[in-house]
Protein backbone atom coordinates (compact mmCIF):
# COMPACT_ATOMS: atom_id res chain seq x y z
CA UNK A 1 0.00 0.00 0.00
CA UNK A 2 2.58 2.64 0.97
CA UNK A 3 4.60 1.90 -2.30
CA UNK A 4 1.06 2.53 -4.19
CA UNK A 5 2.17 6.57 -3.07
CA UNK A 6 3.16 8.48 -5.55
CA UNK A 7 6.71 11.00 -5.24
CA UNK A 8 3.92 13.68 -6.16
CA UNK A 9 1.57 13.01 -3.49
CA UNK A 10 4.62 12.74 -0.88
CA UNK A 11 6.03 15.94 -1.78
CA UNK A 12 2.61 17.22 -1.30
CA UNK A 13 1.60 16.06 1.71
CA UNK A 14 4.57 17.45 3.16
CA UNK A 15 3.71 21.17 1.95
CA UNK A 16 0.33 20.52 3.95
CA UNK A 17 2.24 20.42 6.83
CA UNK A 18 3.48 24.21 6.09
CA UNK A 19 -0.07 24.97 5.70
CA UNK A 20 -1.37 23.51 8.40
CA UNK A 21 1.42 24.62 10.85
CA UNK A 22 1.95 28.04 9.33
CA UNK A 23 -1.23 29.92 11.32
CA UNK A 24 0.90 29.42 14.28
CA UNK A 25 2.88 31.68 13.58
CA UNK A 26 0.95 34.20 11.49
CA UNK A 27 -2.10 33.88 13.71
CA UNK A 28 -0.44 33.61 17.21
CA UNK A 29 2.95 34.80 17.31
CA UNK A 30 3.04 38.17 14.89
CA UNK A 31 -0.15 39.47 14.12
CA UNK A 32 -3.35 38.32 16.38
CA UNK A 33 -2.20 36.80 19.61
CA UNK A 34 0.73 38.48 20.73
CA UNK A 35 0.06 42.15 19.86
CA UNK A 36 -3.72 41.08 21.43
CA UNK A 37 -1.72 39.78 24.59
CA UNK A 38 1.05 42.56 24.98
CA UNK A 39 -2.45 45.06 24.90
CA UNK A 40 -4.41 42.79 27.51
CA UNK A 41 -1.02 43.24 29.64
CA UNK A 42 -0.19 46.87 29.12
CA UNK A 43 -4.27 47.57 30.39
CA UNK A 44 -3.43 44.94 33.30
CA UNK A 45 -0.56 46.90 34.11
CA UNK A 46 -1.57 50.14 34.06
CA UNK A 47 -4.58 49.49 36.24
CA UNK A 48 -2.11 48.48 38.63
CA UNK A 49 -0.91 51.90 39.15
CA UNK A 50 1.90 52.46 36.29
CA UNK A 51 2.01 54.82 33.96
CA UNK A 52 1.63 53.97 30.48
CA UNK A 53 5.41 54.15 29.65
CA UNK A 54 6.25 51.41 32.52
CA UNK A 55 2.42 49.67 31.67
CA UNK A 56 4.07 49.24 28.47
CA UNK A 57 7.39 48.31 29.46
CA UNK A 58 6.41 45.47 32.07
CA UNK A 59 4.17 44.12 29.06
CA UNK A 60 6.77 43.66 26.57
CA UNK A 61 9.14 42.17 28.95
CA UNK A 62 6.50 39.67 30.20
CA UNK A 63 5.95 38.88 26.63
CA UNK A 64 10.16 39.02 26.25
CA UNK A 65 11.03 36.42 28.62
CA UNK A 66 8.09 34.25 28.05
CA UNK A 67 9.57 33.71 24.34
CA UNK A 68 12.99 33.67 25.81
CA UNK A 69 12.35 30.56 28.01
CA UNK A 70 10.15 29.06 25.64
CA UNK A 71 12.85 29.30 23.17
CA UNK A 72 15.50 28.23 25.48
CA UNK A 73 13.01 25.12 26.59
CA UNK A 74 13.09 24.17 22.58
CA UNK A 75 16.51 24.31 22.06
CA UNK A 76 17.56 22.38 24.43
CA UNK A 77 15.53 19.56 23.18
CA UNK A 78 15.98 19.94 19.48
CA UNK A 79 19.30 18.30 19.06
CA UNK A 80 18.47 15.08 21.23
CA UNK A 81 15.42 14.52 19.78
CA UNK A 82 16.76 14.65 16.31
CA UNK A 83 18.84 11.73 17.54
CA UNK A 84 16.72 9.85 19.36
CA UNK A 85 14.92 9.71 15.80
CA UNK A 86 17.82 8.82 14.12
CA UNK A 87 18.56 6.13 15.95
CA UNK A 88 14.91 4.45 15.53
CA UNK A 89 15.02 5.51 11.95
CA UNK A 90 11.23 6.99 12.52
CA UNK A 91 10.05 10.35 12.02
CA UNK A 92 6.32 10.49 11.47
CA UNK A 93 5.27 9.34 15.46
CA UNK A 94 7.43 11.66 16.70
CA UNK A 95 5.08 14.45 14.64
CA UNK A 96 2.36 13.11 15.34
CA UNK A 97 2.88 13.64 19.26
CA UNK A 98 4.22 16.79 18.66
CA UNK A 99 1.29 17.91 16.57
CA UNK A 100 -0.70 16.97 19.66
CA UNK A 101 1.16 19.72 21.54
CA UNK A 102 0.56 22.34 18.88
CA UNK A 103 -3.26 21.58 18.62
CA UNK A 104 -3.66 21.58 22.56
CA UNK A 105 -1.58 24.72 23.52
CA UNK A 106 -3.63 26.95 20.66
CA UNK A 107 -6.53 25.30 21.61
CA UNK A 108 -5.84 26.67 25.15
CA UNK A 109 -5.71 30.58 23.64
CA UNK A 110 -9.43 31.00 24.40
CA UNK A 111 -9.37 30.90 27.99
CA UNK A 112 -6.66 34.04 27.98
CA UNK A 113 -9.09 36.31 29.54
CA UNK A 114 -9.35 40.21 28.66
CA UNK A 115 -9.30 41.85 32.07
CA UNK A 116 -5.64 40.10 31.99
CA UNK A 117 -6.18 38.31 35.11
CA UNK A 118 -4.38 35.04 33.94
CA UNK A 119 -1.90 36.03 31.73
CA UNK A 120 0.52 33.12 32.54
CA UNK A 121 -1.74 30.65 31.79
CA UNK A 122 -2.00 32.18 28.47
CA UNK A 123 1.83 32.22 28.38
CA UNK A 124 1.70 28.53 29.33
CA UNK A 125 -0.70 27.13 26.36
CA UNK A 126 1.17 29.28 23.99
CA UNK A 127 4.56 27.40 25.03
CA UNK A 128 2.90 24.05 25.06
CA UNK A 129 1.98 24.72 21.30
CA UNK A 130 5.47 26.59 20.31
CA UNK A 131 7.00 23.78 21.58
CA UNK A 132 4.99 21.12 19.37
CA UNK A 133 5.23 23.22 16.35
CA UNK A 134 8.80 24.00 16.29
CA UNK A 135 9.70 20.14 17.78
CA UNK A 136 7.28 18.54 14.79
CA UNK A 137 9.47 21.10 12.41
CA UNK A 138 12.96 19.70 13.07
CA UNK A 139 11.24 16.03 11.77
CA UNK A 140 9.47 18.02 8.77
CA UNK A 141 12.80 19.40 7.66
CA UNK A 142 15.17 16.20 8.21
CA UNK A 143 12.22 14.52 5.56
CA UNK A 144 13.58 17.35 2.71
CA UNK A 145 16.56 15.13 1.69
CA UNK A 146 14.34 12.18 0.88
CA UNK A 147 11.75 14.07 -1.58
CA UNK A 148 14.15 15.06 -4.31
CA UNK A 149 17.65 14.79 -5.52
CA UNK A 150 20.08 17.47 -4.18
CA UNK A 151 19.75 19.58 -6.91
CA UNK A 152 16.39 19.99 -6.37
CA UNK A 153 15.84 20.63 -2.62
CA UNK A 154 15.85 24.62 -3.35
CA UNK A 155 12.48 24.89 -5.09
CA UNK A 156 10.99 22.09 -2.89
CA UNK A 157 11.93 23.91 0.45
CA UNK A 158 10.91 27.16 -1.30
CA UNK A 159 7.70 26.11 -2.65
CA UNK A 160 6.77 24.60 0.58
CA UNK A 161 7.57 27.96 2.49
CA UNK A 162 5.64 29.45 -0.28
CA UNK A 163 2.09 27.34 -0.02
CA UNK A 164 2.58 27.71 4.01
CA UNK A 165 2.44 31.58 3.90
CA UNK A 166 -0.54 31.28 1.42
CA UNK A 167 -2.25 29.16 4.48
CA UNK A 168 -1.11 32.00 6.50
CA UNK A 169 -3.07 34.58 4.37
CA UNK A 170 -5.81 32.52 3.94
CA UNK A 171 -6.31 32.00 7.90
CA UNK A 172 -5.73 35.76 8.74
CA UNK A 173 -8.46 37.01 6.07
CA UNK A 174 -10.68 34.40 8.26
CA UNK A 175 -10.30 35.61 11.25
CA UNK A 176 -9.87 39.52 10.33
CA UNK A 177 -13.06 39.53 8.73
CA UNK A 178 -15.43 37.08 10.41
CA UNK A 179 -14.09 36.94 14.15
CA UNK A 180 -11.83 39.58 15.37
CA UNK A 181 -13.52 43.14 16.72
CA UNK A 182 -11.89 46.19 16.09
CA UNK A 183 -12.80 49.60 18.41
CA UNK A 184 -16.63 49.58 17.22
CA UNK A 185 -17.16 45.70 18.47
CA UNK A 186 -17.56 44.70 14.42
CA UNK A 187 -15.27 42.99 12.22
CA UNK A 188 -12.63 44.68 9.47
CA UNK A 189 -16.20 44.13 7.25
CA UNK A 190 -18.55 45.62 10.45
CA UNK A 191 -19.94 42.25 10.78
CA UNK A 192 -20.43 41.48 14.79
CA UNK A 193 -18.05 38.43 15.54
CA UNK A 194 -18.70 34.98 13.67
CA UNK A 195 -20.94 32.18 16.26
CA UNK A 196 -22.34 34.56 18.32
CA UNK A 197 -19.16 35.56 19.91
CA UNK A 198 -19.28 37.98 22.34
CA UNK A 199 -17.07 41.42 21.11
CA UNK A 200 -17.37 43.12 25.08
CA UNK A 201 -15.43 39.82 26.09
CA UNK A 202 -13.18 39.84 23.12
CA UNK A 203 -14.08 36.28 22.20
CA UNK A 204 -13.66 36.87 18.40
CA UNK A 205 -10.01 37.87 18.30
CA UNK A 206 -9.55 34.90 21.42
CA UNK A 207 -11.41 32.53 18.94
CA UNK A 208 -8.16 32.53 17.09
CA UNK A 209 -6.59 30.21 19.49
CA UNK A 210 -9.19 27.18 18.73
CA UNK A 211 -9.75 28.30 15.10
CA UNK A 212 -5.59 27.71 14.71
CA UNK A 213 -6.13 24.21 16.27
CA UNK A 214 -8.71 23.01 14.06
CA UNK A 215 -7.02 24.38 11.13
CA UNK A 216 -3.74 22.57 11.84
CA UNK A 217 -5.98 19.02 12.34
CA UNK A 218 -7.77 20.04 8.87
CA UNK A 219 -5.24 20.76 7.24
CA UNK A 220 -2.28 17.65 8.93
CA UNK A 221 -4.96 15.00 7.23
CA UNK A 222 -3.39 15.23 4.16
CA UNK A 223 0.30 14.49 5.45
CA UNK A 224 -0.50 11.76 6.73
CA UNK A 225 -2.47 10.04 4.53
CA UNK A 226 0.37 10.75 1.67
CA UNK A 227 3.51 10.86 3.93
CA UNK A 228 5.43 7.72 5.49
CA UNK A 229 8.62 6.76 7.17
CA UNK A 230 10.90 5.37 4.33
CA UNK A 231 11.75 1.71 5.20
CA UNK A 232 14.78 1.19 7.33
CA UNK A 233 16.69 -1.36 8.93
CA UNK A 234 15.87 -1.85 12.78
CA UNK A 235 18.27 -0.59 15.18
CA UNK A 236 19.04 -1.72 18.20
CA UNK A 237 20.15 1.03 19.78
CA UNK A 238 17.60 2.88 19.93
CA UNK A 239 17.19 4.58 23.11
CA UNK A 240 17.79 7.94 25.36
CA UNK A 241 21.90 7.08 25.52
CA UNK A 242 22.23 5.82 22.40
CA UNK A 243 20.78 9.58 20.70
CA UNK A 244 22.73 11.13 23.72
CA UNK A 245 26.33 9.48 22.50
CA UNK A 246 25.23 10.16 18.75
CA UNK A 247 24.76 13.75 19.91
CA UNK A 248 27.96 14.60 21.47
CA UNK A 249 29.90 12.50 18.47
CA UNK A 250 28.02 15.38 16.22
CA UNK A 251 28.92 18.28 18.89
CA UNK A 252 32.60 16.77 18.90
CA UNK A 253 32.18 16.48 14.88
CA UNK A 254 31.77 20.48 14.34
CA UNK A 255 35.30 20.91 14.81
CA UNK A 256 36.39 18.98 11.49
CA UNK A 257 33.66 20.65 10.00
CA UNK A 258 34.15 24.38 9.49
CA UNK A 259 31.73 24.83 6.92
CA UNK A 260 29.04 23.49 8.99
CA UNK A 261 30.40 25.10 12.39
CA UNK A 262 30.31 28.33 10.44
CA UNK A 263 27.10 28.09 8.99
CA UNK A 264 25.26 26.98 12.50
CA UNK A 265 26.63 29.71 14.07
CA UNK A 266 25.51 32.16 11.49
CA UNK A 267 22.07 30.78 11.42
CA UNK A 268 21.84 31.30 14.95
CA UNK A 269 22.24 34.44 14.58
CA UNK A 270 20.58 35.89 11.66
CA UNK A 271 17.65 33.87 12.30
CA UNK A 272 17.48 34.61 15.97
CA UNK A 273 17.46 38.41 14.02
CA UNK A 274 14.93 37.40 11.93
CA UNK A 275 12.11 35.97 14.79
CA UNK A 276 12.63 39.09 16.92
CA UNK A 277 11.25 40.86 13.89
CA UNK A 278 8.76 38.42 13.45
CA UNK A 279 7.89 38.34 17.24
CA UNK A 280 7.89 42.34 17.70
CA UNK A 281 6.97 43.39 14.46
CA UNK A 282 2.61 43.46 15.54
CA UNK A 283 3.87 44.98 19.20
CA UNK A 284 6.15 47.75 17.24
CA UNK A 285 2.91 48.28 15.81
CA UNK A 286 0.60 48.97 18.05
CA UNK A 287 2.78 50.79 20.87
CA UNK A 288 4.87 52.75 17.75
CA UNK A 289 2.23 53.65 15.38
CA UNK A 290 -1.03 52.50 17.60
CA UNK A 291 -2.24 50.56 15.68
CA UNK A 292 -5.39 48.38 16.18
CA UNK A 293 -5.26 44.37 15.85
CA UNK A 294 -7.27 44.58 12.91
CA UNK A 295 -4.72 46.88 11.08
CA UNK A 296 -2.02 44.90 12.24
CA UNK A 297 -4.03 41.98 10.50
CA UNK A 298 -4.31 43.48 7.61
CA UNK A 299 -0.26 44.38 7.32
CA UNK A 300 0.03 40.67 8.30
CA UNK A 301 -1.99 39.86 4.91
CA UNK A 302 0.21 42.03 2.92
CA UNK A 303 3.42 40.65 4.25
CA UNK A 304 2.43 37.29 4.14
CA UNK A 305 1.62 37.62 0.63
CA UNK A 306 4.62 38.62 -0.19
CA UNK A 307 6.08 35.78 1.72
CA UNK A 308 4.22 33.41 -0.30
CA UNK A 309 5.44 35.29 -3.78
CA UNK A 310 8.98 35.94 -2.53
CA UNK A 311 9.45 32.13 -1.10
CA UNK A 312 8.49 30.39 -4.40
CA UNK A 313 10.53 33.10 -6.56
CA UNK A 314 13.54 32.61 -4.17
CA UNK A 315 13.55 29.22 -4.59
CA UNK A 316 14.04 29.79 -8.42
CA UNK A 317 16.69 31.55 -7.43
CA UNK A 318 18.36 28.90 -5.01
CA UNK A 319 18.21 26.68 -7.62
CA UNK A 320 20.48 28.53 -10.25
CA UNK A 321 22.47 30.30 -8.01
CA UNK A 322 22.55 27.94 -5.03
CA UNK A 323 21.26 28.78 -1.53
CA UNK A 324 24.25 31.04 0.00
CA UNK A 325 23.99 34.09 -2.45
CA UNK A 326 19.96 34.23 -1.61
CA UNK A 327 20.93 34.26 1.82
CA UNK A 328 23.35 36.88 1.91
CA UNK A 329 20.93 38.90 -0.29
CA UNK A 330 18.22 38.66 1.82
CA UNK A 331 20.18 39.62 4.82
CA UNK A 332 21.33 42.91 3.09
CA UNK A 333 17.82 44.06 2.18
CA UNK A 334 16.70 43.15 6.05
CA UNK A 335 19.57 45.39 7.76
CA UNK A 336 17.99 48.12 5.05
CA UNK A 337 14.19 47.61 6.53
CA UNK A 338 15.51 47.38 10.24
CA UNK A 339 17.45 50.72 9.73
CA UNK A 340 14.92 52.23 8.30
CA UNK A 341 12.11 51.40 11.07
CA UNK A 342 14.30 52.17 13.15
CA UNK A 343 14.74 55.89 11.85
CA UNK A 344 11.05 56.05 11.84
CA UNK A 345 8.36 57.45 13.86
CA UNK A 346 5.25 59.36 13.66
CA UNK A 347 7.15 62.48 13.70
CA UNK A 348 9.99 61.97 11.43
CA UNK A 349 11.40 59.66 9.22
CA UNK A 350 15.51 59.60 9.05
CA UNK A 351 15.70 62.57 11.01
CA UNK A 352 13.16 64.71 8.71
CA UNK A 353 10.34 66.21 10.25
CA UNK A 354 6.53 65.23 9.08
CA UNK A 355 3.38 67.35 9.10
CA UNK A 356 0.86 66.25 12.03
CA UNK A 357 -1.12 63.48 11.10
CA UNK A 358 0.91 62.62 8.35
CA UNK A 359 0.05 58.89 7.24
CA UNK A 360 3.50 58.17 5.33
CA UNK A 361 4.40 56.32 8.53
CA UNK A 362 2.17 53.79 7.85
CA UNK A 363 2.93 53.40 4.42
CA UNK A 364 6.62 53.23 4.71
CA UNK A 365 5.91 50.51 6.91
CA UNK A 366 3.68 48.74 5.03
CA UNK A 367 6.01 48.91 2.36
CA UNK A 368 8.57 47.38 4.87
CA UNK A 369 6.36 45.02 5.88
CA UNK A 370 6.50 43.49 2.30
CA UNK A 371 10.02 43.31 2.75
CA UNK A 372 10.39 41.36 6.20
CA UNK A 373 7.59 38.52 5.01
CA UNK A 374 8.85 38.17 1.39
CA UNK A 375 12.66 38.25 2.62
CA UNK A 376 11.99 36.53 5.87
CA UNK A 377 10.05 33.51 3.16
CA UNK A 378 12.79 33.73 1.25
CA UNK A 379 15.83 33.14 3.94
CA UNK A 380 13.94 30.72 5.71
CA UNK A 381 13.65 28.86 2.62
CA UNK A 382 17.03 29.24 1.66
CA UNK A 383 18.32 28.04 4.63
CA UNK A 384 16.74 25.00 4.66
CA UNK A 385 18.30 24.36 1.47
CA UNK A 386 22.15 25.04 2.77
CA UNK A 387 21.50 23.07 5.98
CA UNK A 388 20.22 20.12 3.88
CA UNK A 389 23.85 20.51 1.61
CA UNK A 390 25.27 20.35 5.17
CA UNK A 391 23.67 17.30 6.77
CA UNK A 392 24.83 13.90 7.10
CA UNK A 393 22.49 11.48 4.28
CA UNK A 394 22.54 8.61 7.04
CA UNK A 395 21.36 10.90 9.93
CA UNK A 396 19.67 13.56 8.46
CA UNK A 397 17.14 14.20 11.75
CA UNK A 398 20.06 14.75 13.93
CA UNK A 399 21.97 17.25 11.32
CA UNK A 400 18.94 19.27 11.49
CA UNK A 401 18.58 18.66 15.57
CA UNK A 402 21.50 20.63 15.72
CA UNK A 403 20.33 23.40 13.15
CA UNK A 404 17.32 23.46 15.40
CA UNK A 405 19.56 23.99 18.77
CA UNK A 406 21.07 27.08 17.35
CA UNK A 407 18.31 28.24 16.04
CA UNK A 408 16.84 28.19 19.05
CA UNK A 409 20.16 28.30 21.74
CA UNK A 410 20.00 31.98 21.30
CA UNK A 411 16.06 32.32 21.12
CA UNK A 412 16.09 34.40 24.13
CA UNK A 413 18.74 36.85 22.76
CA UNK A 414 16.91 39.01 20.40
CA UNK A 415 13.98 39.56 23.20
CA UNK A 416 16.31 40.14 25.80
CA UNK A 417 18.24 42.95 23.80
CA UNK A 418 15.08 44.46 22.41
CA UNK A 419 13.75 44.22 26.02
CA UNK A 420 16.94 46.19 27.24
CA UNK A 421 17.18 48.57 24.40
CA UNK A 422 13.85 49.71 24.86
CA UNK A 423 14.43 50.25 28.62
CA UNK A 424 17.74 52.21 27.93
CA UNK A 425 16.57 53.95 25.28
CA UNK A 426 12.95 54.78 26.46
CA UNK A 427 12.11 54.01 22.85
CA UNK A 428 9.95 51.12 21.69
CA UNK A 429 11.62 52.05 18.40
CA UNK A 430 14.78 52.21 19.25
CA UNK A 431 14.71 48.79 21.00
CA UNK A 432 14.40 46.97 17.62
CA UNK A 433 17.46 48.04 16.74
CA UNK A 434 19.52 44.66 17.88
CA UNK A 435 18.71 43.20 15.44
CA UNK A 436 20.67 44.84 13.33
CA UNK A 437 23.69 43.44 15.54
CA UNK A 438 22.92 39.51 14.95
CA UNK A 439 22.22 40.29 11.20
CA UNK A 440 25.58 41.59 11.02
CA UNK A 441 27.02 38.94 12.65
CA UNK A 442 25.55 36.53 10.72
CA UNK A 443 26.72 37.94 7.79
CA UNK A 444 30.16 37.62 8.76
CA UNK A 445 30.14 33.95 9.67
CA UNK A 446 28.98 33.51 6.42
CA UNK A 447 32.40 33.70 4.88
CA UNK A 448 33.46 30.30 6.20
CA UNK A 449 30.58 28.83 4.71
CA UNK A 450 30.99 26.42 1.81
CA UNK A 451 28.23 27.03 -0.71
CA UNK A 452 28.54 23.52 -1.41
CA UNK A 453 28.55 22.34 1.96
CA UNK A 454 31.48 19.80 3.44
CA UNK A 455 30.84 16.62 3.95
CA UNK A 456 34.16 15.32 4.25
Amino acid sequence: MEKSISTRKRIWGWYFFDWASQPYHTLLVTFIFGPFFASVAAQYFLGTGLSEEAADAQAQSMWSFGLGFIGLFIGLGAPLLGALADSSGRRVPWIFAFSILYVIGAFGLWFMLPDGSNLWLGLVFFGIGFIGAEWALIFINSQLPSLSTEEGTGKISGSGFAFGYLGGVVSLAIMLLLFVEQGDGKTLIGLDPAFGFDATAREGTRFVGPFTAVWFVVFMIPYFLWVRDEPVVSKAGASVAAALSSLMRSLRGLKNNRSLAAYLGSSMFYRDALNGLYSFGGVYAALVLNWQITQIGVFGVIGAISAALFSWLGGKFDSRFGPKPVIITAIWLLIGVCITVVSMSREMIFGVPLAEGSSLPDIVFLVCGVFIGGLGGTLQAASRTLMVRHSKPEAPTESFGLYGLTGRATAFLAPTLIGLATALSGSARLGVSPVIVLFLIGLVLLRWVKPEGDRS
